[in-house]
Formats: C-alpha cells, sequence, structure tokens
C-alpha cells in the first residue's frame, strides 16, 4: 500500500483542526488577497512542498491557515520568518516558548501557533500574540472599571480598540464556522465601536 501523499495528509489533519467547512467563493476571493499559496511561496524561497509540508505534519511548522475550494494551501507571506528569526526550524519551538514567562502558557500558546488558526493576526509573531491576549482582555474588561463611561474612559477603551483593529485583519464567513461563533474583531471590535461611539 501506497504511503498518502504529503498534500493529501495536510487536507486531512487541516480538516481534522478545522472541521470540514465548504470555502465560498467570498471566502476564497477574501483568503487570495490575505495569503499567499504554499507551493508558490515555496518554489519563491527555494524550499521543497512537500518537506515543508512534512515539517507541518510533524508539528514543526504551523499549518496552513486556509484551504482555499481549489485545494490550495493558503499560507502568511511570512511563513518562515519566526524559523529565520530563531535561527532554522529545529530552534524554532523553544524560541518561540523562551518569549513567555510561564513556559506552561508558552508551551499552549505554541500548540495554537502550530494549529494554523492564527489567522487574526496581520502577522504571527510572540509580541503579537501577546499584545492581542492584552488587548482583548483589556477591552472585555473596560465596563467594570470605576469610570466606565465618562470621556476618559472612553478615550482610553477607543485607543485600544484601534491599536486591536490595526493588529487584525477582517475576518471571512469560514472564520464564525470553524470558530464556532462571532471572531474577536467581532465582539472587541464593531461591536464596542456599535455600543460605545466615538464623543
Amino acid at each position: 500500500m501506497s504511503e498518502t501523499n504529503p498534500k493529501q495528509q495536510l487536507g486531512e489533519r487541516f480538516r481534522e483542526v478545522n472541521g470540514d467547512h465548504s470555502m465560498t467563493d467570498a471566502d476564497d476571493v477574501y483568503v487570495s488577497a490575505q495569503f499567499v499559496a504554499l507551493e508558490g511561496l515555496c518554489a519563491d524561497r527555494g524550499h521543497d512542498v512537500d518537506a515543508v509540508r512534512r515539517l507541518m505534519l510533524g508539528q514543526r511548522l504551523p499549518l496552513p491557515g486556509y484551504l482555499r475550494s481549489d485545494g490550495a494551501e493558503m499560507v502568511p507571506s511570512d511563513l518562515f520568518a519566526l524559523a529565520d528569526e530563531a535561527g532554522g526550524v529545529e530552534l524554532l519551538e523553544a524560541w518561540f516558548i523562551a518569549h513567555w514567562a510561564d513556559p506552561v502558557v508558552g508551551k499552549a500558546e505554541w500548540n495554537a501557533y502550530l494549529s494554523g488558526q492564527y489567522v487574526c493576526l496581520h502577522s504571527v509573531t510572540p509580541a503579537a500574540i501577546q499584545r492581542k491576549t492584552y488587548l482583548t482582555t483589556a477591552i472585555s474588561a473596560s465596563e467594570d472599571e470605576p469610570d466606565a463611561g465618562s470621556a476618559q474612559w472612553s478615550e482610553r477603551l477607543h485607543a485600544l480598540v484601534d491599536e486591536l483593529d490595526a493588529l487584525e485583519p477582517a475576518f471571512t464567513a469560514y472564520d464564525r464556522l470553524r470558530f464556532g461563533g462571532p471572531t474577536s474583531r467581532d465582539t472587541c471590535i464593531d461591536a464596542v465601536r456599535a455600543r460605545f461611539p466615538r464623543p
């Protein structure tokens, strides 16, 4: 029996992680504008695409962010940037986890990174992940602040929301299916701006 090819294996792993949801034409357009096809990126960078797929399957690099409806594995254009910064794929995990004071938190973030589901950031770096966590937590807790509703509070809140807005892409309908509900943009940007308009 012949071994399943890496592209097929990667598609199966992707669906295990994300569920089996169809991509619409609008999803495909969004993803093609935000991401690049793995095969093209590997060709540009001189990487063997099946070797990269095996690194993804071996939990050394993150899974694709999306599978377009034509089967293309869509990845961020800076897919290899963190491994380059770490000094190579074999050093990436330790380098990544070391950005968190608590290694347990770092390992959990590493696993989240490997899932390919950090499509909520224009650039997936430890610093951006930490900043997003800080911002979403601060925005979610803002209504409990002692001066909630005041002009100063509104100014602080909108500064947080604007910063998160700059970190996050728009998302697409497919994301709401695989994440089983609203995205952080829905809850921490759009809903907050609708509920607390700028004065």
